[in-house]
This record gives structure tokens, C-alpha cells and sequence, in this order.
């Protein structure tokens, strides 16, 4: 998908405030066990047509909103996808300024979760 410049422009100012990881990075913690918030920013409609396996859904236009309900302690550890890594910087970066202090944005999303073969859910 191409993007337009105005927002690939604050995606990049997101992404100069946040940490990112990799796809592969959180499936060798999901089968070494470890324990984090995995959670879908995407659309419902993306949601309902498949995930990640393991995730949890709170759609970029809601996570604001729900965040604190969903997961009350700010200190624990999040990591969020969308569909390439752009709307999870977004969100990274917005529950950082809620106080969230361990977010993460998995770079790739969930494109590269599909390239990968990695668990699915639907």
C-alpha cells in the first residue's frame, strides 16, 4: 500500500519515540513463554478475517479510550501490530504519552506475520 506523505510524515515522528521490534522477535518470546500484552490495532474487519495467534483486539480508533480498562497497570509490557508497523507506531506512541512506559510496535505487522507462517487465529 502506498502512503501518503502527511502520514508517513508523523508516522516517522512516532517512530523517532518509540521502541520497535520484529516479528520474529515476538514468536521466539511467545514460545520461550514470556509474558506480554499482544495487542491487534486494526480494523474490526481486519481482526474478524484473521490474527495473530495470541492477540487480544483494541482497534486503533478505541485503544485510547479502552486501554486502561483493558490493561490497568502501566508498567506492563505491550506489544502492538497493525498491518505493516505504521498505526502500531501511532499507538505506541500515544499510550507512551498516557504513561505506558514498556510499549512496543512490531515493525512488518501483520504482513510479515503471514510471510513468516506463523500461528494464525480467525
Amino acid at each position: 500500500m502506498k502512503h501518503s506523505e502527511g502520514f508517513l510524515k508523523i508516522v516517522n515522528d512516532s517512530k523517532s519515540r518509540i521502541r520497535e521490534t520484529t516479528p520474529e522477535e515476538v514468536r521466539r518470546r511467545q514460545e520461550a513463554g514470556e509474558e506480554f500484552h499482544f495487542i491487534d490495532v486494526r480494523e474490526d474487519n481486519e481482526w474478524l478475517s484473521g490474527r495473530a495467534a495470541g492477540a487480544i483486539h483494541l482497534g486503533r480508533g478505541i485503544i485510547e479510550r479502552d486501554i486502561e480498562t483493558t490493561i490497568p497497570d502501566h508498567n506492563a509490557e505491550i506489544i502492538l501490530y497493525c498491518g505493516g508497523g505504521y498505526r502500531s507506531a501511532l499507538a505506541a506512541d500515544s499510550l507512551q504519552k498516557m504513561g505506558y512506559t514498556r510499549v512496543i510496535s512490531m515493525d512488518g505487522g501483520w504482513k510479515r506475520w503471514r510471510e513468516l507462517g506463523y500461528p494464525t487465529e480467525s
